[in-house]
């Protein structure tokens, strides 16, 4: 059973940073692309940033390109999601997600498979 577990959320002034984490498990996490998705209050889902299976390839969204990092320890099973200057408009539920297919990594993708997802605040 696929199960992904995220933290690292919390409230954060306007120009903060916060890491974001994601435990994955029951399933090979080094043969799966990963992807960070993000629900802002009234509003739908929306992909933030993919990480290829290796590691090797990432994607952003335009809204968080060159402020949020995404990044993965195979070993430890885990994805991460850095973000700094963050902005009133990154407020949102933060999940993360698993490709369905081997290998495959996508851009402006949002999958089935998720976590709970970690909240993220964004005020002064």
């Amino acid at each position: 059973e696929v199960r992904l577990v995220e933290s690292g959320g919390g409230l954060v002034q306007p120009g903060g940073s916060l890491r974001l984490s994601c435990e994955a498990s029951g399933f090979t996490f080094s043969s799966y692309g990963m992807y960070w998705i993000r629900q802002a209050p009234g509003k739908g889902l929306e992909w933030v940033s993919s990480s290829h299976s290796g590691g090797g390839r990432s994607y952003y969204a335009d809204s968080v390109k060159g402020r949020f990092t995404v990044s993965r320890d195979n070993a430890k099973n885990m994805l991460y999601l850095q973000l700094n200057s963050l902005r009133t408009e990154d407020t949102a539920m933060y999940y993360c997600g698993k490709d369905p297919e081997l290998y495959a990594v996508r851009a402006n993708y949002v999958p089935t498979d998720r976590g709970q997802g970690t909240q993220v605040t964004v005020s002064s």
